[in-house]
């Protein structure tokens, strides 16, 4: 049984000592199967039965990993955004589409457009009124729920698309403006489906979410925020703006449902990453303003710079350092892991007028982000991701031994 230790109200178990981005490998098999479904060889039901059957199977990995909080890997996705917008009624997708659409300063549209792919990816825009008329991450969950003992279905964790992914991308274009006059407008709408949504799966059982959210990273990279001046496009203004969508969209939740915001600068196929920059830049407005329970923050290398930033951690929230890399096989040393661990306590501890120990209550251990963000994943093979969650645990035991 988890113990729940509470420093002014510090919010863990969710977070658990030992915890997990998400999306892990898939497995060969089911990555051919899903070949053969967009191929119109199988049928979406003998598809269902195999991502099932991949899903159990996970779960049992995780759990012989000793984690506590458990996903079903994004087995059903092929993209770790995927499940709200592209279920919401009034967003249409964009096939083969255009570079005027799309804003170059944001980091990975950069990237992508510099790269040496044949043609830019299927994007969406807004061409309706958005309206949520169905199950999004419902039907998700319920699979997850059915495999484990019923004390434990309030940990399994849904991650979720960022409110604003398909903003930044494309500013002006996101919407059409006979539909929506201006931003606040068409945020207002997303907000509504979300905490619909929220709703949805709390009445299904689910207390765990995790907002996956590379966006607010990028406004750690200095090349976008010139880029953003230089079209002249207030930054701070904009990160307001996303910040109060995410309050508009977690409005009104339950409070013993946890909701997390997990920040990365990328983790494309093979591991890519997109931008680079430390958190101070957003850290005050992150954690002050934004009003989630707990942060999943990359840390794994040098790009996201150093701790101090953790001293504007308010003593009620809860961070998980990502020290693990998802990205590459090579194991980290359990002792230089409890070294930057303690290290982070004192950062959050001095921003709290806290005592280490008291800090190191308010903290947890990861991988920085998802094994597979992409379904072809990174180049980890099972046993790379079973080693490392292993680690996270036996390194939450040394660090957290009452409630690793």
């Amino acid at each position: 049984m988890a113990l729940y230790f509470f420093t002014m109200s510090a919010h863990v178990c969710p977070p658990f000592r030992s915890d997990h981005i998400g999306s892990l490998k898939r497995p060969a098999e089911l990555l051919r199967l899903r070949a053969e479904f967009d191929a119109g060889k199988i049928t979406r039901s003998d598809l269902k039965v195999a991502e099932d059957k991949a899903i159990a199977d996970s779960v049992a990995e995780q759990r012989a990993c000793g984690l506590k909080s458990f996903t079903d890997g994004e087995f059903r996705r092929h993209m770790f955004f995927d499940g709200f917008f592209d279920n919401l009624d009034g967003m249409t997708t964009i096939e083969n589409p255009s570079r005027e659409i799309f804003n170059m300063y944001v980091p990975d549209i950069k990237a992508f457009f510099e790269s040496h792919a044949e043609k830019a990816a299927a994007t969406m825009v807004c061409t309706g009124k958005l309206e949520r008329t169905k199950q999004m991450y419902r039907p998700e969950f319920e699979y997850l729920a059915s495999i484990l003992p019923a004390d434990e279905v309030k940990n399994a964790k849904m991650t979720l698309a960022a409110p604003e992914w398909y903003h930044l991308r494309h500013g002006s274009h996101a919407y059409n403006h006979e539909i929506y006059k201006n931003d606040a407008e068409y945020f207002a709408d997303i907000a509504k489906a979300y905490r619909a949504e929220l709703a949805d799966l709390y009445d299904a059982g689910c207390r765990n979410v995790q907002f996956d959210d590379p966006i607010l990273a990028y406004f750690c990279s200095q090349d976008m925020l010139a880029g953003m001046k230089a079209a002249g496009i207030d930054s701070d203004a904009m990160l307001d703006s996303y910040i109060k969508l995410y309050n508009d969209c977690i409005e009104g939740k339950p409070k013993d449902m946890t909701v997390g915001v997990h920040l990365c600068r990328g983790n494309f196929k093979d591991g890519m990453h997109f931008s680079e920059g430390g958190y101070e830049a957003i850290s005050s407005k992150l954690f002050k303003e934004l009003n989630a329970d707990t942060y999943y923050l990359e840390y794994d290398t040098e790009r996201a710079g150093g701790f101090e930033p953790l001293a504007d951690l308010p003593a009620h929230k809860s961070v998980v350092l990502g020290l693990v890399s998802s990205k590459f096989p090579k194991l980290e040393q359990q002792e230089d892991l409890i070294k930057r661990i303690n290290s982070a306590a004192e950062f959050v501890a001095k921003g709290a007028n806290q005592t280490v120990e008291e800090a190191l209550q308010r903290l947890c251990l990861s991988p920085q982000c998802g094994f597979a963000s992409h379904a072809e994943g990174n180049p980890v093979t099972d046993e790379d991701v079973r080693k490392k969650l292993t680690l996270c645990h036996e390194t939450a035991k040394a660090v957290w031994p009452k409630d690793a």
